[in-house]
């Protein structure tokens, strides 16, 4: 008996861990190592907000249709928030909670389990399989609703506060392969789709959650490409939201007169300008230089973000 006490003993002092004998609930059990694996189950999860609300076209018919606002005073840091809050208190900020929500086998570098070290991500966007680690690039968190589209379809006449709440609200959030998000830039439904086409209904479907939620417009080209994708998931549902009140104020207009010329508009020499690859870095000697996209002629300025240190065209 006393050779049986000393060799279980001396199992649970090599392993760290003691097979419990069945009839023995009660048997000693290792501590859990620090920032290992997550409390996230291992079996896939699907990203994104949950979609319990009603139907997805008839919030879709209840929205606004505008043109675009003028993005004149846009600037993302200071109208919707520098830097990623904690909005529902529970001390982890919301990229955390975003990566902890739509990755699986997840682990953590913090005894809190709040900081993620890594993790599995099924990709919505385009389907693939991300392994990812922290500070490896791979995966960003992307604002379903664009944080300029969010300016221009109604985003001027909300407060602060709301401003900042749509930049770090749940359902406005998404884990995504990085070069899909930067590909996506400020894109309507109208502009840009996932190229996992199985995710369409889901991605259009929250966008419009979203633009409910926030008193936010679309237009009609936008309108028209979410109809379409809807055609092919006729129940889809899109999010439970009460629609906020606009709280701030709306953007001063200059009055026209007969008289007045028009100012002209800033020239861009694009032949002259930097070509540049979209999420590409860029070294220190660009920073706050702007450049033109070498595929999509668009501009792109080398700068960080409020998620990376890193010099990129974004």
């Amino acid at each position: 008996m006393k050779f049986l006490t000393y060799l279980m003993l001396s199992v649970f002092l090599t392993t760290g861990s003691l097979v419990a004998d069945p009839g023995n609930l009660n048997a000693i059990q290792a501590p859990a190592v620090s920032g290992s694996v997550a409390s996230a189950p291992n079996a896939m999860v699907v990203p994104g907000a949950k979609l319990n609300g009603p139907s997805a076209l008839t919030t879709l018919n209840s929205l606004p249709v505008k043109g675009k606002a003028a993005a004149t005073g846009y600037d993302r840091n200071a109208k919707f928030g520098n830097g990623w809050k904690d909005s529902d208190g529970n001390k982890c900020d919301e990229r955390q909670d975003t990566l902890k929500r739509d990755m699986y086998e997840v682990k953590y570098k913090d005894s809190r389990n709040c900081q993620l070290a890594s993790g599995t991500l099924k990709d919505s966007y385009t389907g693939t399989t991300i392994n990812w680690k922290v500070n490896s690039g791979s995966v960003d968190i992307d604002h379903v609703v664009a944080l300029k589209n969010v300016w221009i379809s109604g985003g001027q006449k909300m407060s602060q506060v709301q401003r900042v709440a749509v930049a770090n609200d749940p359902l406005n959030l998404m884990a995504s392969q990085a070069s899909a998000n930067r590909s996506k830039g400020d894109d309507n439904a109208a502009e840009w789709l996932p190229t996992n086409k199985a995710f369409r209904c889901q991605y259009v479907a929250t966008q419009i959650g979203v633009k409910k939620k926030y008193a936010l417009s679309v237009t009609a080209a936008e309108k028209d490409a979410m109809k379409r994708v809807l055609q092919a998931c006729p129940t889809q549902k899109t999010a439970a939201v009460t629609p906020i009140k606009l709280s701030g104020k709306a953007p001063a207009v200059a009055p026209s007169t007969s008289n007045a010329t028009p100012a002209k508009a800033p020239s861009t020499n694009a032949a002259n300008a930097k070509q540049v690859s979209p999420g590409a870095y860029c070294a220190k000697a660009d920073a706050g230089m702007t450049g033109i996209g070498k595929k999509n002629g668009k501009t792109y300025t080398c700068k960080a973000s409020s998620t990376e240190t890193r010099l990129r065209w974004r």
